[in-house]
């Protein structure tokens, strides 16, 4: 090697674990411990944003016994679960007095304008009489909004997806994410929340 080279003194090379050790970590948050603090752990409902620096041990032993609506009763936390589908921010429902069944007769409305909803189906193609040309159809299903396609999304369905389906798919992804069966890993967590805040969304809907 050439040691007059002008690249010698930029070659980087990888610390040593006395080198490494020597760095000014953080120690471990819980009572009594003396490793290093390498993994952070929320600390709690009230103080987001804010986390203890544990071991690997005791971040594992912390997050199995989390939770993060402690103290809370069953009704606040429904309310904390309907809150969280918007983010937590104020919501205002969109137009008042919304128009009754017969504002959309075929009768002329006040303003001039002729509305007629129903579909004439004389062949008897969709479930109709074909001589009244009415259909038959007793419970038609509406459209899917596009908040309900995103939570259906969520949950791995798509628009098709039955009450009986939303509902299975609801209790599997809640196993599969569970803190307990991934080491407190704050993926898992976050997926938890988003799948819990989709199938309440679905709920309220009426879906499942």
């Amino acid at each position: 090697m050439n040691q007059n080279s002008k690249y010698f003194d930029s070659i980087r090379v990888k610390p040593s674990e006395d080198r490494s050790a020597s760095q000014n970590l953080p120690k471990c948050d819980w009572a009594g411990c003396t490793n290093t603090g390498k993994y952070p752990a929320p600390q709690g409902r009230g103080r987001d944003g804010l986390y203890f620096k544990f071991c690997l041990q005791h971040v594992r032993e912390y997050n199995k016994s989390y939770n993060y609506f402690q103290g809370m009763s069953d009704d606040d936390v429904a309310k904390y679960q309907k809150s969280s589908i918007t983010g937590h921010r104020p919501t205002w429902s969109v137009g008042t007095n919304p128009p009754t069944k017969n504002q959309f007769s075929s009768s002329t409305n006040p303003n001039g304008f002729t509305h007629n909803f129903d579909a004439n189906d004389y062949y008897g193609l969709f479930g109709g009489d074909s001589e009244t040309g009415t259909s038959t159809e007793t419970e038609p299903r509406r459209p899917i909004r596009n908040m309900e396609r995103k939570c259906l999304t969520q949950l791995n369905l798509d628009v098709t997806a039955t009450k009986e389906e939303i509902k299975t798919r609801f209790k599997d992804l809640v196993k599969r994410h569970h803190p307990d069966l991934n080491s407190g890993d704050k993926r898992s967590e976050d997926k938890l929340r988003e799948v819990i805040q989709a199938y309440n969304y679905l709920k309220k809907a009426g879906l499942c």
